[in-house]
């Protein structure tokens, strides 16, 4: 498959299934834009395994054979510190446009692949149904999901001037975690039905919830203390926000302005299920594509807040 038409399928894929990162995603010049799309479209393929209706062991072994692609994509590519992949496995075959396309841009850009694996590893307590107890049991699992497509995203994005990358890795991953609670603060009840919890049982107990589901499909609990825990939850994801929006500056301007899209819609997601809980527990909240659209505009402007 032609490098460019492989580019082009991962770009389709972001357009079609991670509409809040395609409006950040076109801000980067073109090289940066492919790049990072081919990031995306190997992440989504994970998450989709782990997502999906099959029972577990397909997926868990579906997920196995992606570490085992990964495998073939790092193999000969230097890593981050300059160090070439012992080779090992041949490169991934033609017939593949998402490992084509990584692959190509892992040889441009210095993406630390590696990090796939902590998705992989996410996704897999994902599948698993894993529980988490205390906030920094979730917190290591965010890490894994979200905080390493930071650290993705940050190796096609680069730094400025003579910057050193591995500072700016926490900024990413904190910037990571923030979305990645804003996510769960989102799918709260339709992760319920799937009978997945995210939110740490110590949290739970604190606002003396369960996230027991009623006969209509609703939460059970009463909706004040839902609606107290939820913006218990928030105002953390806050937190991680302002220190993940310490990475704009470090970044060039085209690369802080896709930052800055796909934080800002994030951001204003998570105001929004902050301000209104029962809403956001009933329905999946998401912005209009205009809102959106106006982010993106004021990232590039450098007005986002």
């Amino acid at each position: 498959m032609d490098v460019s038409d492989a580019y082009r399928h991962c770009e389709q894929v972001v357009s079609r299934e991670a509409r809040n990162f395609f409006y950040g995603m076109r801000l980067l010049p073109p090289p940066k834009r492919r790049a990072l799309s081919a990031v995306y479209a190997f992440a989504r393929r994970i998450d989709d395994i782990a997502d999906g209706d099959e029972p577990a062991e397909w997926r868990l072994a579906r997920l196995r054979e992606a570490r085992a692609a990964l495998d073939t994509v790092c193999s000969g590519v230097p890593e981050p510190s300059g160090v070439r992949a012992a080779p090992g496995l041949p490169p991934p075959g033609p017939e593949d446009p998402v490992l084509v396309a990584l692959r190509h841009a892992a040889l441009r850009y210095p993406i630390p692949l590696r990090a796939f694996g902590e998705l992989i590893d996410g996704c897999a307590a994902d599948v698993r149904g894993t529980r988490y107890a205390r906030f920094e049991e979730l917190l290591a699992y965010c890490r894994c999901v979200a905080g390493s497509i930071g650290r993705l995203s940050l190796g096609v994005f680069g730094v400025q001037g003579d910057r050193d990358v591995r500072e700016a890795e926490p900024l990413a991953d904190a910037l990571g975690v923030a979305l990645q609670i804003t996510n769960i603060l989102r799918d709260v009840r339709e992760d319920r039905l799937a009978g997945r919890i995210y939110l740490p049982a110590e949290d739970l107990d604190r606002f003396g919830c369960t996230l027991d589901v009623d006969s209509s499909g609703g939460l059970a609990d009463p909706p004040d203390r839902l609606a107290a825990l939820v913006r218990f939850e928030a105002d953390r994801a806050r937190a991680w926000f302002t220190e993940g929006m310490r990475l704009l500056p470090v970044l060039d301007g085209r690369s802080a302005a896709c930052t800055a899209a796909m934080a800002g819609i994030y951001r204003c997601l998570l105001g929004g299920i902050a301000a209104d809980p029962a809403v956001a527990l009933a329905t999946r909240l998401s912005l209009p594509p205009w809102r959106k659209a106006m982010v993106a505009v004021g990232a590039l402007a450098g007005t986002v807040r």
